[in-house]
């Protein structure tokens, strides 16, 4: 998996490509950690993704907790229809701010 980071002061935006699965998501999280270090808002690029399993959830769900417990925000762009669907159906549109 390729990922991408972008930082603009405190404003991180990390471009994944692929699929968010539980092969790849744990070297997601595992870059995305350190590179949230000292921002205020990280948002994530899902252009690029074509699937997003439990794992990928995982680790979204997981980004958005660290981002509240230092008052920080998160959004999810640019989510396809099928991801987008997935959110519905296991109740993170009502968690993430998806745009």
């Amino acid at each position: 998996m390729t990922i991408n980071f972008e930082k603009n002061g405190t404003t991180l935006t990390a471009k994944p490509e692929g699929r968010l699965d539980s092969a790849n998501s744990p070297g997601f999280e595992e870059r995305l950690e350190p590179e949230m270090a000292g921002m205020t808002q990280v948002i994530i690029d899902l252009e690029k993704v074509e699937y997003v399993s439990s794992g990928g959830l995982r680790v979204l769900l997981g980004a958005q907790k660290e981002m509240e417990d230092r008052g920080g925000t998160m959004k999810v762009i640019h989510v396809n229809p099928q991801i987008m669907q997935i959110f519905d159906m296991v109740g993170f549109l009502d968690i993430l701010t998806v745009e």
